[in-house]
């Protein structure tokens, strides 16, 4: 097999191939580590590289008659806890952290028969909606080198786009699965709170808004991971009935007629970029064909109420986990997470709550949205590209940071009203992905619209509690009748 075969493939096909016996793991693997060669100096998407621990995997372990036997499989560098590894969390602070033992979904995703090859980048803490920590350097979008590919699992994102692997691990606590997904022109899905694990190491990720999972070209391979990752853990914070019917299986069954409500609205009243809008109506027009009921509606919550409630979920979350650092350790943080750290220390419990308590009404006003509705549409993004170095600290706000910091200013920032400023200019780009964090609820990213310049623009779905399973059909249903699996970046 030769990398124009391989590119042609999803997991489940490289899988079935290799447990035909049709081709070896070791070739497929030397496939990939090739590709990495030839593109990763260029997108910088693979921060680490385990290629003798995988070749050590594929002589000494059993890998036929698995779900993804013998795929090449990359880790994103935060939460992706492997045994003996780094695991850095994109952050210089954590560059010598090892961990001392494999996170559960790590051991679900070896026991599905991947092959791990390494780590790929993501912003400090996985803060940013793209990906350009200070420890590793910006990953670069493959349709466009001078653009991002978001964040933050852009450097997976990155990774699937340029041909390295077919699948790879994604965390999504505010978009960062989606939003990569849109950028690169890939499937996202981002599953209910408490679908997939956390354990041992974390419980609760960011309140719950964290969930993790894999990006993928195709949706049957997202599926099929999921049936494998989603199985009960205990300990947990969260308790969620289990699917009934493998996904892997109920793709194949077409949905019922769906009545879908979109809109056209920016949740913080903010413009949306047209290439946005055209992806949007695009979608409309492709699934009315599908013979679904597609109705403009409004946005289910208010969208600044929710940026505020995010914000201060954010802050709280880098404080906590700032303060686990040693001095010198915080030290080499960067000067967006020393601040927002900072902001975090002087929220005061009773506004922290306050904001948290939000969640539940959101919940309840996005469930009555869905007493009329089965599924929401929304652009991704309100943006179709962000360039490279576009959200690093402008000179004065660089020189702000560094003042706030040194007298420790945090209260006064709170005080003047300059929190929420922040939490409308930092979701400004992004603005429709949170809704689902916060509820809880999975969404999905489609890759159904390419701009004139080839920039791929993802549309949103986003569906009722638990319910993955309308998702994915409507997913399946919808990449058999505009097929993107071919669209490949030209790197």
């Amino acid at each position: 097999m030769n990398f124009k075969e391989y590119i042609k493939l999803d997991a489940t096909a490289i899988a079935t191939l290799v447990n035909q016996k049709q081709i070896t793991a070791k070739e497929i693997l030397e496939i990939a580590i090739n590709r990495i060669a030839v593109v990763n100096p260029e997108v910088n998407a693979v921060i680490y590289q385990m290629f003798d621990e995988a070749k050590g995997v594929i002589d000494t372990d059993n890998v036929l008659n698995k779900p993804f036997s013998g795929v090449p499989f990359l880790l994103k560098d935060l939460l992706g806890a492997y045994k003996g590894h780094p695991l850095s969390n994109g952050s210089n602070s954590l560059k010598r952290n090892i961990s001392p033992q494999n996170s559960e979904i790590v051991d679900r995703y070896l026991s599905a028969g991947t092959i791990i090859i390494g780590k790929t980048n993501t912003p400090e803490f996985g803060i940013m909606g793209v990906t350009e920590p200070e420890a590793f350097g910006p990953t670069r979008n493959p349709w466009n080198l001078h653009n991002s590919p978001g964040g933050s699992s852009g450097g997976s994102a990155a990774a699937i786009a340029s041909g390295i692997v077919p699948i790879a691990s994604g965390g999504d606590g505010g978009g960062s699965i989606r939003i990569p997904a849109s950028f690169c022109g890939l499937y996202g899905m981002k599953p209910t709170r408490g679908r997939t694990p956390n354990g041992p190491l974390y419980g609760s990720l960011w309140e719950g808004a964290t969930v993790q999972h894999i990006i993928s070209r195709s949706v049957r391979d997202s599926a099929r991971m999921l049936d494998i990752t989603s199985d009960s853990y205990q300990p947990s914070p969260y308790s969620i009935l289990p699917n009934t019917v493998k996904y892997e299986d109920i793709i194949y069954r077409p949905p019922s007629k769906l009545k879908i409500g979109f809109t056209r609205q920016h949740p913080l009243g903010e413009k949306i970029d047209p290439d946005c809008l055209l992806a949007l109506e695009d979608s409309i027009k492709k699934l009315e064909l599908l013979g679904h009921h597609l109705e403009e509606a409004s946005f289910p919550i208010d969208g600044v109420e929710l940026a505020k409630s995010y914000i201060t979920m954010v802050c709280g979350q880098i404080s906590a986990e700032v303060r686990e650092l040693d001095l010198k350790s915080r030290k080499q943080l960067e000067l967006t997470t020393q601040t927002l750290a900072l902001i975090g220390n002087h929220i005061n419990a009773t506004e922290y709550i306050t904001q948290k308590n939000k969640w539940h009404k959101f919940s309840q006003q996005l469930f009555n949205f869905h007493q009329n509705y089965d599924l929401l549409l929304t652009p991704t993004t309100a943006t179709s590209h962000i360039k490279i170095g576009q959200l690093a600290p402008k000179t004065h706000e660089d020189l702000l940071m560094k003042v706030v910091n040194k007298f420790k200013l945090g209260k006064l920032i709170i005080k003047t009203g300059l929190i929420d400023k922040l939490a409308h200019e930092s979701l400004s780009l992004v603005p429709f992905t949170q809704i689902a964090n916060l509820t809880g609820v999975p969404a999905v990213s489609l890759p159904l619209f390419w701009n004139s310049n080839n920039l791929p623009v993802g549309v949103q779905l986003i569906g009722k509690w638990g319910d993955e399973s309308t998702l994915f059909q409507v997913s399946k249903e919808v990449e058999d009748a505009y097929p993107w699996f071919d669209n490949m970046a030209n790197i």
